[in-house]
């Protein structure tokens, strides 16, 4: 986890580094994607960015994700993985993978009306029906971890 959290900052800074970069020089960058300096090439290079731009909101987004999974881990180490926290904490990955596939389909969307015949661009987001599901069983599982913490606490209690 701690390598996944140093590796997401990494990616968010060479993205931000790209993304400036395109402005200093925007020349080279279209040169380099190969995009016309017509109408139709400077549109596709707004929408590069673009969606660079929603791509680094997704870094905050990971981080606050895994430092709550790291914390998980660590409870799990400990031996009390059914607590409070873990619950909490697990509830609000799901809503941290929700935004992310939200954040996934709008770039998406940016990729297909950037994309012609004369630039086209090939992304790896949109829609993700296993992406949903995930958020679907995070969800679950939280619930499934709040309801293991009141049967500990019961348990405890009687004994």
């Amino acid at each position: 986890m701690r390598i996944l959290i140093v590796l997401n900052w990494i990616g968010g800074a060479l993205v931000l580094g790209l993304l400036a970069y395109t402005f200093v020089n925007e020349a080279w960058t279209m040169k380099a994607l190969e995009v016309t300096a017509d109408a139709d090439g400077h549109a596709f290079m707004n929408g590069m960015r673009t969606i660079a731009a929603f791509g680094l909101a997704a870094i905050p987004l990971n981080h606050m994700m895994f430092k709550r999974m790291l914390r998980i881990v660590e409870t799990v180490r400990a031996g009390s993985p059914f607590v409070a926290d873990n619950a909490y904490r697990l509830n609000t990955i799901a809503w941290i993978l929700l935004a992310l596939q939200v954040l996934s389909m709008i770039i998406g969307g940016i990729g297909e009306a950037i994309s012609s015949p004369a630039h086209p661009l090939h992304l790896d987001a949109g829609f993700s029906p296993i992406g949903w599901l995930s958020v679907v069983l995070t969800f679950v599982l939280a619930r499934v971890f709040a309801e293991g913490t009141l049967m500990r606490e019961d348990l405890e209690g009687t004994i």
